[in-house]
Order: structure tokens, then sequence, then C-alpha cells
């Protein structure tokens, strides 16, 4: 029945995209509404029994083709398919192009089944590019942005940097195993030399990495997704994320052998250092942001780099056969994205009503705090992604602290200290964080307008306000969903770990007596706390509000009832961190002929990107010398054209007779 409601998800997303093209709107955005959630209910029905295995009625490269979600796919893709059902009802904004969007939506959503439950290299390949290049006829759809052509190419060029990485494994992979079958990986990968084993380790990280936003991809987030609607941005970050994740996951924990002994795990490292630097970029580009969904999306390469960092905890715990921690610090990823995608998911969908009721997407004053359901979803959310109590984002981000912090368990200095750093870099990550959707939801929210609250539509504030609640009952009930992941611990490390993770209603990292919380007793005190601020609140009554006029680029709404913009709140970190962002500002003016009255008055502001000039730049430069050679071929003259074909076959019989 659970197969069969698969099958039922991937039939509808097809004729989603059939009957979209062909006009009919208004069907395809329930089919693919309804194809989300037969794959939401399927993932529920299959998570705690064993999945079986179904092979596909045809072949690819001569083996047949199995498909199987295990269990922690389905953890992964029910989650991810609960916003982006959402976001297919709502479908994106601009309605002139939704029938390529709901070409491109369908196309994401069947890669990212692929990726989840097909057993061969090919075939996640062929997946895996379906999923990038569905997230570009979406954004290309949409003409929500002038210069989208332009991000999504450099979106595209940089998957395809990691789909080549990702051919090169699959290719080395399948040659040791003589078989593109995965069950077969393992095996292969085992005769290969330590060295190659972390070559190949690299190029699996760079492969999906592109799509995770571990440095430096992450660079192709802010355009990609601010050319987006915030419907596209709750698939791309939430199922499609989700899928890339899971891939990592797969690759590093099953196709390449857990080496133990006296050598340090030289690739486990590098996967930690990777991810904790690319968190703390990302994290830190997000909080310059003023647009709603360029924000998000540095947010989301951050909280994967997150994930992505626990697994690298996972794999160093793996290798000294601490096989406990292991399936500590890989739960505690599948954790961690399940909480992000419907966090991520409700602020995407927030960003699209916003935008219904401002025109825009910048983060200003709105009042749409007024709408308390939407108010209140958003909310949540946001307190999700700042690690905030009692939602799923806090338990998540204090589990990743908890496994960090059993570094000491690791016979070597140079494990503990990795772990020990990677802390750090986390904890100033999750500040960084906290700061960041303080300012999104107090000023994108929160913040009063003084002429009117922004007119949010009901169907916009009744999804982000029940998603927003499901970030809280993923929270407050994770003694209940822990035990769903039984069966994913015990066939990853041997060791039903998940059912260790909580205490009752305690969730501890393997033992209470190293630490414990409890968010579904919390969820009863916290209104007892709420008494303090609604004591101040009441207290302040008797004082006088002070209004100071700010003003950074001319963003300030009105000058004599603006206290912030989003600019200015972010203009100290700006400042303490000036050789991460290396800002600039420039100002022109245009005078008239005298050159006393300035008629005109421009100011640009922004931050440099790292790799940009240093990596990215030169490629294209080489490429457009490249090419500059090559146009000489362009000649338009016949007669070389056949002297260029007369050459390649005297190359060609060369060849044959040698």
């Amino acid at each position: 029945m659970a197969s069969q409601l698969l099958l039922f998800a991937a039939i509808l997303w097809v004729v989603a995209a059939i009957v979209g093209l062909g006009g009919a709107l208004v069907l395809a955005r329930i089919a693919l509404a309804a194809g989300a959630i037969a794959g939401a209910v399927a993932a529920i029905i299959i998570l705690p029994e064993p999945s079986h295995a179904i092979i596909l009625p045809s072949q690819l490269v001569g083996e047949s083709i199995t498909f199987r979600v295990d269990a922690e796919g389905l953890w992964l893709m029910g989650f991810g398919l609960v916003p982006a059902g959402f976001a297919c009802a709502l479908a994106s904004p601009s309605r002139d192009g939704m029938r390529g969007w709901l070409l491109g939506a369908s196309t994401s959503l069947l890669g990212a089944l692929g990726v989840f439950g097909l057993q061969n290299g090919a075939g996640l390949l062929i997946a895996w590019e379906a999923m990038s290049l569905g997230g570009a006829v979406m954004i290309l759809s949409e003409n929500l942005e002038p210069a989208r052509g332009r991000t999504v190419l450099f979106m595209l060029a940089l998957l395809e940097v990691g789909a080549v990485a990702l051919v090169l494994a699959i290719a080395i992979l399948g040659f040791h195993a003589s078989a593109l079958d995965f069950a077969q990986f393992d095996s292969g990968s085992a005769t290969l030399s330590h060295p190659v084993q972390i070559g190949l380790g690299l190029l699996l990280l760079i492969g999906f990495g592109a799509k995770l936003g571990l440095l430096p991809f992450y660079e192709w987030f802010p355009g990609a997704y601010g050319s987006a609607s915030g419907a596209t941005g709750a698939i791309m970050s939430g199922v499609v994320l989700n899928a890339a994740f899971f891939a990592l996951s797969r690759a590093l924990m099953h196709w390449l052998p857990a080496t133990s002994g006296d050598a340090f795990p030289v690739l486990s490292v590098i996967v930690i250092v990777v991810a904790t630097f690319s968190a703390i970029l990302t994290i830190l580009y997000a909080f310059q942001q003023d647009d709603w969904r360029c924000l998000l999306s540095f947010s989301s390469a951050e909280n994967a780099s997150i994930a992505v960092g626990a697994l690298g905890a996972a794999m160093l715990f793996r290798s000294y056969d601490l096989k406990d921690l292991a399936g500590l610090a890989w739960t505690v990823a599948l954790l961690h994205l399940a909480g992000h995608a419907l966090a991520k998911g409700a602020l995407f969908l927030a960003a699209d009503g916003l935008r219904s009721a401002n025109g825009n997407y910048h983060i200003a004053y709105s009042g749409a705090g007024s709408h308390w359901v939407f108010g209140v979803g958003a909310l949540l959310a946001a307190m999700s992604l700042a690690a905030m109590p009692p939602t799923a984002g806090f338990v998540s981000e204090w589990f990743v602290f908890q496994t960090v912090f059993q570094g000491f368990h690791l016979p070597t200095l140079g494990g503990r200290l990795v772990l020990a750093l990677a802390g750090a870099g986390l904890a100033l990550t999750a500040a960084v964080a906290f700061a960041t959707f303080v300012k999104v939801i107090g000023l994108g929210v929160l913040g009063r307008d003084a002429r009117r609250p922004a007119p949010v539509s009901r169907v916009y504030s009744i999804s982000v306000g029940l998603i927003g609640l499901a970030v809280l009952a993923l929270g407050v009930g994770m003694p209940v969903w822990l035990q769903a992941l039984n069966m994913a611990t015990f066939r990853q490390v041997g060791v039903a770990v998940a059912s260790q993770m909580h205490d009752g209603f305690l969730l501890v990292p393997l033992t209470a007596k190293f630490a414990f919380i409890s968010p579904s007793l919390l969820i009863i005190v916290m209104p007892l706390l709420a008494l303090i601020p609604i004591g101040l609140v009441l207290v302040s009554r008797h004082r006088p509000i002070r209004r100071t006029a700010v003003w950074y680029g001319g963003l300030s709404p009105d000058p004599t009832t603006a206290s912030t913009t989003s600019l200015s709140f972010s203009n100290a970190m700006r400042t303490f961190y000036s050789f991460v962002y290396r800002p600039t500002a420039e100002t022109e003016r245009d005078a008239d002929a005298g050159g006393y009255f300035v008629t005109k008055l421009v100011f640009e502001h922004d931050v440099a990107p790292i790799f940009g000039p240093w990596l990215f730049q030169p490629a294209v430069r080489a490429v457009r010398a490249v090419a500059g050679k090559l146009r000489l071929l362009q000649s338009g003259h016949l007669n070389f054209y056949l002297s260029l074909i007369g050459l390649l076959l005297v190359l060609v019989l060369g060849l044959t007779l040698s």
C-alpha cells in the first residue's frame, strides 16, 4: 500500500506537468500538492518498518533498475514534502510563467524521489540532473528579476562542476565493483588504496556539496534564490536540499569503507572543517541581506553545513569504532534537516505572502504581525532557525553541541581538537543566526507600519501558521518522533541509537548523566516565563517611547517614524567583520548646470564575495580567452571547413589502420 502511494505520487507529478503545459493550471496545482501529500503519507507508513526493494520493468546501462527508499530517506523526504505540498498548492506568485513553473516543480520533485529511491549509479545521475533542471525551469519561468538568466547560468555552471565530480566518482566505484548497483559499491571501494579513497570522498563531497551550498558553491544561492519566488525556495531548500544530503550521507557512510586504527581519518576531518567554515561564512552573509529570499538562501546553506558537520563527526566516530556516538551524530543530522525543512518552508511562503501585500521582498516594516496566525507561524519558524526553545531547531542544535562535546571519547588529540574547534565555530554560527532571525521577524513581520498593516492573504496566513505549528510539534514531540528512527540507526551503525536519545520525556545524548533537556515539559513552563516580559511591558507603559530617525542607504521608509532599517541593524556586524565582508559603498550625485543643487542621489552598497574574484572570475576569463582563440574556426569560408573535415577523416583512418 505504501509503495503504491509513492508510485501514485510520481504519477500525479507527471500528470501535473502534462496538464499544466496544456493550460489546466488549477488541476495541475492540485495534482502537485496531492502528490506531495501522498509521498508524505507513504513516508509515515513505511518509516517504522524496513522497506522492500521494487524492481522496475526496465534496464539502464544493461542493469535492472531497483527502487527502494530507506528509513533515513523516508524521514528526510517526508518532512521535505510537507512545505513542498503547501508551495505547490499556492504555486508561484508569478502567474505569467505558471505553466513553466509547474513543469519545473514536477521535474524537481520527480528528481528528488529518484535520488531518494534509485539504487543505480546511472539512475542517480539522471535524477540528480532532473533536480537541477527543474530548479532552473522554475526560476526562469517566474520572471521576477531581470537578471534571472545570468544567475541561473551561474547556478547551473557550478552544479555541473559537481555533476562532473559525481560522474567521476561513480565511474571509479562502478569500475572497481564491476557494476553500478549501490549494493556492490562498498565491496568495490574496499579494494582501493587509502589515498584513492580520500580522493573519491572529495569527489563525492564536491559533487553533492554543490547543491548543499558548501564552500565555495554557496555563492550561487543568493542569485538563484533571489531571482525566484518563495514557493520555489520552499521546494529547493526543503525536499531538494534533503535529497542532496541523503545522497551525500549514503555515499560517505555506505560506499566508502569504515577505516579504523591508528591512522588519522583525513576525510572525516576535511568534511568537518569544510562544513564548519561554510556554516560560519554563510550565516555571516545572511545577516547582511535585506531581501527575504537572499537571506533565507544563505541560511539554507548554513543549516545544510551544520548537518554535514554532524555527518563528518559521525564518520570520525565510526573510524574509531565508536558506534553509539557515530549513530548519535548521524541521527542529529537527520533531526536538524527535518526541522529546517519545515521552518524554512514556512518563512519562504511568508516571504511570498508579504510580496503579495507589499509588492516586494524587502525586509522592512510591514505590520504583518497583526495577522496573528501568520505572525505566530513565522515567529515559530524563525525561533527554530534561531535555535530558540522549545522548537525543533533548538532540539537539533542542542544535540549538535552535545555531539561535538563527546570528542573526549576519541583516542587521538587531533580528533578531539577538531571537534572542539568545530564546536567553537558552531557557537559563532548560532549567535549570528539568532541575530539574523531577530532582524527578520522584528523588522519583516512584527515591525509596525505607521500607515497600515500589510494585507496578507488568508491562504498564506493559514499555510504559514500550520507549518509553524508543525515546527513546534516536531520539537515538543521529539521523544515520540525519535522512535521512528530506531530501524534507521540500527541499519546504519548496528545499534538502535535513537532509543537511547530519550528517557521518557527527557532528551539525552545517549545518557542522562551527561546532559538532558525536555521540550515536552518546557512547553508547560514557558507560559509561566512569559509573565516576565508581560510585566516589563506593563512597567514600560509609564515611560515615554523615544523615537530616533536612522538612515542607511535611503532605505528608511519614513525617517520620522522609523527607528531602524535592515541594513542599519546589521551595520555593526559588517564593520566588525569587515575583513570577511569587505563592504563597498558608492554614492553618485547629479547636479544642475551650476553645480549648486543636487537633482539626483544614487547610493549603492554591497558586500564582496570571497570566492568570486579569486576563483570564479579567473575561470570565466580563462574560458573567454579560449573562446576568443577558437573563434578563428568560425571563419565562414567553406574551403576551411572542408579541410577540417578532411583532416578529421585522415586522423580516423590513421587510428583505424594502426
